[in-house]
């Protein structure tokens, strides 16, 4: 609705000012998956539309506890805790992709069955995901697989070498937006500065595609059942498990026993040394 010439927002701010703000019976509610569009203009809308926004809702993916009541008490399936896990760091908590898991299939075959055999459901949808989200999908994409390549996250400079995407309004906008979209999160390592903050792929779809989805052409249908116990998919799953754990800090510090207690959350990293001794 909203085209370039369209003049959508204006007619619509016109409409919403001088009618239906004054009835006390309409309530507004838009959502959508236009995420760019939502940002910049209705929430951060500086014409007609400014401080008209009266509340955000947040709708967060289900975490791992809520995910198995999902699948327990709405799908009657029943997966061990370990299989809820590898499910988890492949979809995340999309109620939308946890839907589509079949009952009495196990679980290699159901993932085989989203992702790698002809015509899966999930075989495209990372490409189709971009370009519902985001206007210049393209570019999104060329930093997301950019961070895909470095577990700890990268600089703005890192990102900027490896995208090609000249510093300035246009890469923070694709950052901000990523951050507020749950694909990237921003953080500082200890003992750098905020100017050393780096950016980290925190989104566990986007990174099964990349690491396995996007590299399946030609490749079996099984492919995903026969990957099992291989260091390629041990690889995955050590940073897969890492950002399923960044989405849990909350349930992890209560489990610690230390939910009252100030703390900042970090990505280890250490490089390699070796002792004064001369041991590793």
């Amino acid at each position: 609705m909203d085209t370039q010439k369209g003049n959508f927002l204006a007619a619509f701010s016109y409409f919403w000012n001088m009618w239906s703000s004054a009835k006390t019976t309409i309530k507004l509610f838009v959502c959508g998956a236009a995420t760019t569009w939502m940002l910049e203009k209705l929430i951060g809308d500086k014409g007609g539309l400014y401080g008209r926004v009266c509340r955000q809702i947040y709708l967060a993916p289900f975490t791992l506890g809520e995910t198995e009541q999902f699948l327990k008490n709405i799908k009657k399936i029943e997966l061990n805790r370990h299989q809820i896990l590898e499910l988890y760091m492949i979809v995340g908590g999309i109620p939308y992709y946890l839907d589509m898991i079949q009952k009495g299939v196990p679980l290699a075959q159901n993932i085989d069955n989203l992702f790698f055999r002809e015509g899966a459901p999930l075989k495209t949808e990372y490409t189709f995901l971009f370009r519902s989200l985001f206007k210049d999908s393209k570019a999104y994409q060329k930093v997301i697989e950019a961070l895909s390549t470095k577990m700890k996250g990268m600089t703005r400079t890192e990102i900027i070498e490896a995208t090609n995407i000249k510093e300035g309004g246009t890469l923070t906008k694709i950052l901000n937006n990523l951050c507020t979209c749950d694909f990237v999160r921003n953080y500082t390592a200890i003992g750098k500065t905020e100017r050393d903050s780096l950016f980290q792929l925190t989104d566990v779809f986007s990174l099964f595609h990349l690491r396995f989805v996007k590299k399946s052409t030609g490749q079996d249908e099984h492919f995903w059942s026969n990957l099992s116990g291989s260091a390629q998919k041990n690889a995955w799953a050590g940073y897969a498990f890492e950002q399923a754990c960044l989405h849990h800090i909350p349930q992890i510090k209560t489990k610690l026993g230390i939910s009252g207690v100030l703390s900042n959350v970090y990505s280890w990293n250490c490089k390699p040394f070796t002792d004064k001794d001369g041991t590793a």
